[in-house]
């Protein structure tokens, strides 16, 4: 080339260049041509003026490309050139030549696991020195945004590979220097962030690397109503536990170790076995997803389409298995059924259970969906993750979870064709076809065994019977093998016969009817009890079931119910999910729904709900009765299960019980409140409500939510104020302060109107709460004693001894330090006399700190101790962390600095995850006071600078002031008497505005500063 600019004229045509370059070697149809630059309303007649601009360009080739012969050793031509042929138009050129595609194989060869550090240093270095300013700069339209898009994704995801080579080789100053710009003009991408962290921490660099932490912390919030993600918050604590640095990023190249520290999910289920014919099509996902594919040039979303039962699942789920290995930071599964016509997944739902998997506590899970995408796009960001949407309805419930970066792919079945997925998003769509009929015939003879070899006819009709579908031909193949006497014809003969059951399903040419006929074929030679269980799974309202769960709804024995689940498992009838429980199909299951409906009564089909949902209220309640016994009198009084149970004697298995069922006791709270079984629902919020609230606050507000809603329909006020009580006090836990004050002020009106003084007790009580968490505790005092009052008048023991114990807390914030005591003393006695070891424990802690405050040292750290010691019985995470906060500060006091630290870091481990930010900044400020009482004052000015971006991130004044002193006492211990005062200054207006004691302290070191009388 001339190496001179060339004016090639309106941004049109400049567009028609770029199409093709970004294809250059291969043939672009003229409708994707016109699609890129005109996109969905082009010209009349655009083809017209197409073919103008490519003349042109082609002109514009000759003219400014010297005349040279032969081509280069790969045989690609050495000048470029522009074709014209049946697949539209090729612009034949040496990728060379081409920025793009020259970074992208510098990019990708990097990868390669046979490369040395050194060779990959080199390459991505010279690929970073290829990215020069804004691609596709000045050019219009929705595609040209869409690939800007798309290639600064994988800018980033490849300067994340680059940094972590550069920093094996020391290059932390141009890694600091390069990423620094990149977070400011992408900061809310959190693994450049992270990079930047290390990078930082490698350099020695430890107070900026957790400046940089602050102000991610707060980026997210302000945007997105999130928290840093888990790797983040790793990165963060081994910078404040002063552990070395370590060089390696999040996601480094293939072949690089590194250290990782974000969840690496493997969700995929079992790949079906005798996986038969498809190549065609693996090698299609292959193409498109595998490393043919290259590093992609946009969110890969693959779309498999096809009728039920056609093997879409088994398909993208063989290939998903197949490919793992290149997907090394997880992969991410689900079953949207969204075929299920009362209980499909919605994509808010799928969000909670992705960011689940990627590591994000509940506490961090936003609760507005578009929240939720964008904390899951930023968890996802830059890293290899193959997502797998199976069985999607709409388009609608895919968009929310498609990632925004490059280097993930996503995989999608769907009955329908998904248009809007290809036309907005670029899927690729695959639409899956029967199976050809060599490989149903294959399949048959694998599954059946030789004995079908002798009658080919017979295969051959039943793989036309069964329509060529997987699904059928499993099952017709299972039927067939457990009947190893009877002839395959006579087999064939059969199902021909069972054609008049074809109106099961509507017919009109469908494929599935033939399913429904095998169906109906297979459960004709079942056992009678395992087709009437096959029938009342349906009926269920979650995604799977275990045996117990199964023997409520057929009302049958333990055994008998594992029978029939055999009997079924065996004839592909249900799906093992793991060892303990099982799923069905959506086809199968809206078969078995069908037979039910048509082969039940209703009653008949009603007790079989009430068995089922009765079983699981009984089963929670005996659940939270051995986790939470104090509390029993709060909760509903529910008959035991009439079905077996499991044995829930021991809080660990009571816990995993709770912990596994937690997503069918959501789908059963929201189907009971939409099928007429209100109380049900409403029970079910009571149950569970100190399970939810301790951790799992997103389910708390469903299933709460269905309860209130429930309680309206049936106009119970009493049972819709305590669900909003439960609602209340989950969205104070997730620091949703205005919408958890306006709950519980409704549930406190509406306790009043029922006449419920318990119930406004509760509601006064959790008011005080927020109010003490804002710093308001004049209010909070004048919420709990009223809430006392209520207490006391109904002789509630329990519920005075709550009231007591958090009055206590807010009168120890005030400085009413022999009030509070005594307040604590006597709740201590009312909870030993109800036998609540769990509010036990915490009423130990805050006397603990009490005396602590008073100088006695030597009880408050037996009291804090004793209260550690119960946590960790009873399981109490929240409350351990609080214990070893506690101890810390009188290791402090006692002047064993490294004792307190000890205990400072392993409470901040803790709240870290808990996803308790409040206890974060608690924790961190321990950690400041430590610091500087060793001898550290640049570290006790990291630690508090952190805790005062948390405190003020969440709204706790009290937990700024207490930064701000300890920043003044490090400043001070610097030598820095400005900063110090100012520090001081600030801490002693918040502790005066709050009214708090330690405002007395300040002032006396405000004054030892400026040399001034306090």
């Amino acid at each position: 080339m001339s190496g001179r600019p060339v004016d090639l004229g309106p941004a049109k045509r400049r567009t028609v260049l770029a199409a093709l370059l970004v294809d250059a070697g291969r043939w672009v149809a003229a409708e994707t041509l016109i699609d890129r630059v005109w996109g969905e309303d082009p010209p009349a007649k655009v083809r017209a003026t197409l073919y103008a601009h490519i003349a042109r360009i082609r002109r514009v080739l000759v003219d400014t490309t010297p005349h040279l012969s032969g081509g280069a050793a790969d045989g690609s031509p050495t000048v470029p050139s522009l074709l014209r042929g049946p697949g539209g138009y090729r612009l034949d050129i040496p990728p060379d030549l081409v920025d793009a595609h020259r970074w992208r194989s510098l990019v990708t060869r990097a990868r390669q696991t046979d490369r040395s550090d050194a060779v990959r240093v080199a390459m991505l270095r010279e690929a970073m020195g290829l990215w020069q300013g804004t691609p596709l700069a000045g050019l219009p339209g929705d595609w040209a945004a869409r690939t800007r898009e798309s290639w600064l994704h994988q800018r980033i995801d490849a300067v994340l590979a680059w940094a972590d080579a550069e920093l094996r080789f020391g290059g932390h100053v141009v890694v600091i220097d390069t990423l620094s710009v990149l977070v400011a003009e992408h900061p809310l991408i959190e693994p450049l962030a992270v990079t930047l962290m290390r990078a930082l921490h490698v350099a020695g660099r430890a107070p900026e690397a957790l400046a940089c932490y602050a102000a991610l912390g707060k980026r997210l919030a302000d945007e997105l109503g999130a928290t840093p993600g888990a790797e983040a918050r790793r990165e963060h604590q081994a910078i404040l536990s002063g552990k070395a640095a370590t060089t390696a990023v999040h996601r480094a190249p293939t072949g690089v170790s590194t250290e990782r520290a974000r969840t690496v999910p493997a969700q995929l289920p079992m790949t079906t076995a005798e996986f038969t014919g498809r190549e065609k099509e693996l090698a299609w996902l292959e193409k498109v997803l595998g490393p043919a594919a290259g590093q992609p040039t946009a969110v890969v979303v693959s779309a498999v389409s096809g009728t039920a039962g056609v093997g879409k699942t088994a398909l993208a789920v063989h290939w998903a298995h197949r490919a793992q290995d290149r997907f090394p930071d997880g992969q991410l599964y689900v079953n949207l059924r969204g075929y299920d016509p009362d209980r499909p997944m919605t994509a808010p739902d799928a969000l909670v259970r992705f960011l689940t998997a990627l590591g994000v506590s509940g506490q961090d899970i936003p609760l507005e969906a578009d929240d939720r995408a964008a904390r899951y796009r930023t968890e996802v960001a830059g890293r290899r993750i193959l997502i797998v949407l199976d069985n999607a309805a709409t388009v609608e419930q895919v968009r929310p979870l498609l990632p925004g970066t490059g280097s993930c792919a996503v995989l999608v079945t769907s009955r329908d064709s998904l248009a809007g997925l290809v036309a907005r998003e670029g899927a690729h769509r695959l639409d899956l076809d029967l199976l050809p009929a060599d490989a149903a015939r294959t399949l048959l003879l694998r599954l059946v065994g030789t004995r079908a070899e002798a009658e080919p006819d017979a295969v051959d009709a039943l793989a036309a019977q069964c329509a060529r579908l997987p699904l059928a031909l499993r099952v017709a193949a299972e039927l067939a093998a457990v009947r190893p006497t009877t002839p395959l014809t006579e087999l064939v003969t059969e199902l021909a016969d069972q054609q008049r059951r074809l109106d099961l399903l509507d017919a009109d040419g469908d494929p599935r009817a033939a399913v429904a006929a095998v169906f109906s074929w297979s459960l004709r030679h079942l056992p009678a009890d395992a087709a009437r269980t096959f029938r009342l799974l349906g009926l269920h309202p979650g995604p799977d079931l275990d045996v117990h769960a199964a023997a409520a709804l057929t009302d049958s024995g333990l055994a008998d119910s594992r029978r029939a689940l055999d009997i079924l498992a065996r004839a592909h009838l249900v799906e093992p999910v793991d060892a303990a429980r099982y799923g069905m199909h959506d086809l199968l299951r809206a078969y078995a729904t069908r037979l039910a409906t048509a082969e039940d009564a209703p009653q008949t089909r009603e007790d079989a709900l009430d068995r089922l949902f009765d079983h699981y209220l009984g089963t929670a309640a005996a659940a939270m009765n051995c986790l939470y016994p104090a509390e029993a009198h709060l909760r509903p009084a529910v008959p035991e299960s009439a079905a077996p149970v499991p044995d829930l004697s021991d809080p660990d298995a009571a816990r995993a019980w709770l912990n596994t069922e937690r997503t069918c006791l959501t789908a059963v709270s929201a189907h009971t409140a939409t099928h007429g079984r209100p109380l049900h629902t409403i029970r079910l919020s009571l149950i569970l409500y100190r399970y939810l609230i301790s951790g799992h606050h997103t389910d708390g507000l469903t299933v709460h939510g269905h309860a209130r809603d429930a309680a309206r329909r049936i106009s119970d006020p009493a049972s819709e104020a305590r669900a909003l009580l439960g609602l209340g006090t989950a969205y104070w836990q997730l620091a949703r302060h205005e919408p958890a004050i306006r709950h519980l002020q409704e549930a406190l009106t509406l306790f009043r109107q029922v006449g419920d003084p318990t119930g406004q007790a509760r509601a006064l009580v959790n008011l005080g709460l927020v109010d003490e968490r804002l710093g308001r505790f004049l209010s909070a005092v004048e919420n709990l004693e009223q809430a006392l009052v209520l207490y006391q008048s109904v002789d509630d023991r329990w519920g005075e001894a709550i009231a007591l114990k958090d009055l206590a807390s807010v009168e120890e914030q005030l400085g009413l330090h022999g009030q509070a005591a005594g307040h604590l003393q006597q709740a201590l006695t009312l909870l030993r006399q109800t036998g609540n070891r769990y509010l036990e424990a915490h009423a130990l802690n805050d006397l603990g700190t009490i005396e602590a405050r008073l100088d006695l040292l030597g009880s408050a750290a037996r009291r804090q101790e004793q209260a550690l010691v119960l946590f960790r019985e009873v399981g109490d995470r929240y409350g351990e962390a609080g214990a070893l906060y506690s101890l810390g500060i009188i290791h402090s006091r006692r002047d064993r600095h490294a004792q307190a630290a000890e205990c400072h870091r392993q409470a901040l481990t803790l709240y870290c995850q808990n996803g308790d930010r409040d206890g974060e900044a608690r924790a961190l400020n321990g950690l400041g006071e430590a610091a500087r009482a060793a001898g550290r004052p640049t570290d006790a000015l990291v630690h508090h600078t952190h805790a005062f971006a948390i405190a003020e991130d969440i709204g706790n004044p009290g937990h700024q002031a207490h930064a701000h002193g300890g920043l003044g006492d490090a400043h001070h211990a610097l030598g820095d008497t400005a900063l110090a005062v100012f520090r001081y200054e600030r801490a002693l207006a918040l502790y005066t505005e709050l009214g708090m004691p330690e405002a007395d302290a300040i002032r006396t070191r405000l004054a030892t500063v400026t040399g001034l009388r306090p």
